[in-house]
């Protein structure tokens, strides 16, 4: 068993990588180092905000700071930026991931630095941006991964972990700008009484929104219900949606409405608009309590039992 933790530990070091997060614009930092642009005091200049023609190289720099009383190493690296499964939130490629964005045009002056306690290290670093970029944004970071490994894990079975803060890199390549989303995949699953009446019911609205354009999007989602002769029963602007679509990412979300209909027909529609861009997806349903069903289908089939009785005697006579 022994065995088996150290192989872990050694094999999984370098994959479990925790990045940081830095919402708001705020530096990104951990609470024992920091990770934001130089020619700044911390949080004054949170993020990299960049422009460059295709085939043209920019130089900056980056600041590492450590907060902690002993000497801190650490691994720099561009990264390229995604929205997570989870939430939508902003999260950056591990080192070991293929980068192909600005994680790949990131060349850091000097990929290990060593930060002594209380001070701070600034790092000159290059992006080039190649000749065949595509236009629009690249949005990644510059990431600082600590080298020491964390265990994690109970029993038999450890973890190691390293943790990582990235700078985020805002970088927009010139040239058409295309601001493009879609809201796929509308489903909706019911939670209704057996009985009509007996508690409240509610319906999970679930849907994909989709930048399919090349620009970074703030995308704001709103979800109305209309029943029979044009009722409306829902008109609400939905929460949880992410800040920052990025392009090229689609997620999936979620939306609870309690006290749904439970007898109705009823069509959702999503409306999603960002930038100029408005975009709808819809899905439809029919809220028919399990019991009233039951009731109608085994009283139809006795009705037409009955009339099949009746036209037989009327026959026989």
């Amino acid at each position: 068993m022994r065995k088996l933790s150290a192989l872990l530990l050694s094999t999984l070091s370098a994959l479990a990588v925790l990045l940081g997060p830095a919402p708001g614009a705020r530096a990104a930092e951990n609470g024992e180092w920091a990770v934001y642009p130089a020619a700044s005091r911390l949080g004054g200049r949170p993020y990299f905000y960049l422009s460059a023609d295709p085939g043209t190289t920019l130089t900056d720099r980056v600041t590492v700071a450590n907060k902690t009383s002993a000497p801190l190493t650490f691994r720099l690296y561009g990264a390229d930026a995604y929205n997570t499964d989870r939430d939508g939130g902003f999260a950056v490629r591990t080192q070991r991931e293929k980068q192909t964005g600005a994680g790949a045009w990131i060349k850091p002056e000097r990929t290990r630095i060593t930060v002594p306690a209380r001070s701070a290290v600034t790092v000159p670093y290059t992006l080039t941006v190649p000749a065949d970029a595509d236009p629009g944004d690249h949005p990644g970071a510059l990431v600082a991964l600590d080298e020491r490994i964390a265990r994690g894990g109970e029993g038999s079975v450890a973890v190691g972990v390293q943790r990582a803060v990235g700078a985020r890199v805002y970088l927009r390549v010139n040239g058409p700008i295309v601001p493009a989303l879609a809201v796929e995949d509308v489903t909706l699953d019911q939670d209704r009484p057996l009985v009509p009446g007996t508690r409240t019911s509610s319906a999970l609205v679930s849907y994909t929104l989709h930048n399919r354009g090349n620009v970074t999007l703030d995308p704001k989602v709103v979800l109305k219900a209309r029943g029979l002769f044009g009722r409306t029963l829902l008109d609400r602007d939905l929460t949880g949606v992410p800040a920052e679509l990025l392009p090229r990412q689609k997620i999936r979300l979620t939306a609870r409405w309690t006290g749904s209909p439970q007898l109705d027909r009823v069509d959702v529609t999503l409306t999603a608009t960002a930038k100029d861009v408005k975009e709808t997806g819809t899905v439809s349903f029919l809220a028919l309590p399990w019991f009233a069903a039951a009731v109608l289908v085994v009283g139809g089939a006795a009705g037409l039992y009955g009339l099949r009785i009746r036209r037989r005697r009327a026959l026989s006579a």
